[in-house]
């Protein structure tokens, strides 16, 4: 499963990933893919496994809380100053 497969980048630009490898992550044709870009080379995901991976980042934060304070904190700066 993770062993690396050669591809290959068309004259287009088109990468055509294996058909096993897309089986197995349940892809079918024509389905949308999210590349992100980072460090440590391309990740290619589902719209569902970005959002999952989005959402885990996320967890345990409180921006709400977060802005909050921060508007707070401006408007106190503000009636000070």
């Amino acid at each position: 499963m993770n062993e690396p497969h050669a591809v290959v980048v068309g004259a287009d630009g088109q990468v055509v990933l294996p058909a096993e490898v897309l089986a197995r992550a349940g892809i079918a044709e024509g389905a949308r893919l999210m590349l992100l870009e980072s460090d440590g080379g391309l990740i290619l995901l589902t719209r569902e496994q970005l959002l999952d991976r989005v959402r885990d980042d996320l967890a345990g934060l409180d921006l709400v809380g977060e802005l909050l304070a921060e508007r707070r904190r401006d408007a106190l700066i503000e009636d000070i100053g």
